[in-house]
């Protein structure tokens, strides 16, 4: 089969398609031939460098296909099976072998590529929102990146529950998209001060949570903008990490909390995972959550794909096809 293999981390270039053996299911695993394959901003950490790997190694975290065998022990699957998983390592590849107990069922009916481009971001928004910090009607918030993946999604679910959204973008373009999510507020970071934007909006009356993917550029004027006893949710560093400050800040600004979360420790057992995915799954079944696939690249082109993810040229979903 092919596969994108890195001997070396380091820059987009590093990632080389490569002819490997197809593996063969074992005990508690899914051979899968995937659809579909979705980009995520953890990847390029895992490529570049700043989340070390031990080489040589097949990136990708995400991906929907169908099951062409199970291995010995697998109960509740059977090859023909259309599935989707997400924090598996190795899925920029024809083939994934999966972990059953990491996999989930496609709903009937639906795409198999959505099931690449809403497993990790949409389970990311949905435990943002849902558990990190729980939006409840009346709540503002303010969600970083609002055009992206993640961020349209998030503006979706905070929508869902009765939140008003401010959210900031980078071009027009992207603030059309962020509308068209439900925003209530877009910020063009560009060409104004999100901070002063926010201010001149809901004055003293401040924000109840930050989502921040952003982290460097962002961090401290987000703090800026929640009300006492706030919450800053860290979840990304797209422009780099948030370098060491004082906490005594925090006690300062109104007994603020910050945290870091990552998806792994919302899906840690199955029931979890099963859970929250059959929700997040379920709303897009039904229509209450539209998911953009907003680009599609040839696995081969994967370097031009992570190109296009860190330049910020990218809207949605981007997915890989094998």
């Amino acid at each position: 089969m092919k596969a994108i293999r890195i001997n070396e981390q380091g820059a987009s270039d590093v990632m080389k398609l490569e002819e490997v053996p197809t593996p063969t299911a074992g005990e508690g695993q899914l051979l899968v031939k995937q659809d579909a394959i979705g980009l995520n901003y953890i990847d390029t950490y895992q490529r570049s460098g700043q989340y070390p790997m031990e080489t040589p190694f097949t990136p990708g975290n995400e991906g929907a296909g169908v099951v062409e065998s199970v291995g010995a022990g697998v109960s509740g699957f059977q090859a023909g099976d259309r599935v989707c998983y997400t924090g598996v390592i190795g899925a920029y590849a024809e083939y994934a072998l999966l972990p059953a107990a990491r996999t989930v069922k496609m709903p009937e009916g639906m795409d198999i590529r959505m099931g690449a481009a809403i497993m990790l971001q949409g389970m990311t928004a949905h435990y943002l929102c849902r558990d990190t910090y729980v939006i409840q009607q009346g709540d503002s918030c303010l969600v970083h990146a609002g055009a992206g993946g993640v961020g349209l999604l998030l503006i979706q679910m905070c929508k869902m529950f009765g939140a008003t959204v401010f959210t900031t973008v980078s071009t027009d373009e992207k603030a059309e998209l962020a509308k068209g999510a439900g925003a209530d507020h877009t910020i063009l970071y560009t060409k104004e001060d999100f901070e002063q934007a926010v201010v001149d909006k809901v004055g003293d009356n401040k924000l109840n949570v930050v989502f921040d993917s952003v982290a460097n550029d962002t961090f401290e004027k987000g703090l800026n903008l929640l009300r006492p006893r706030g919450m800053m949710v860290l979840y990304g560093a797209s422009s780099g990490p948030v370098p060491p400050f004082d906490l005594n800040i925090l006690g300062g600004k109104g007994s603020l909390y910050v945290t870091r979360p990552t998806l792994g420790h919302y899906i840690t057992t199955r029931e979890d995972l099963e859970k929250r995915s059959a929700e997040v799954l379920g709303w897009v079944a039904d229509g209450r959550l539209d998911v953009r696939i907003g680009t599609t690249f040839p696995l081969a082109e994967a370097k031009a794909a992570h190109d296009a993810l860190t330049g910020r040229a990218t809207t949605g979903k981007v997915l890989l096809i094998p």
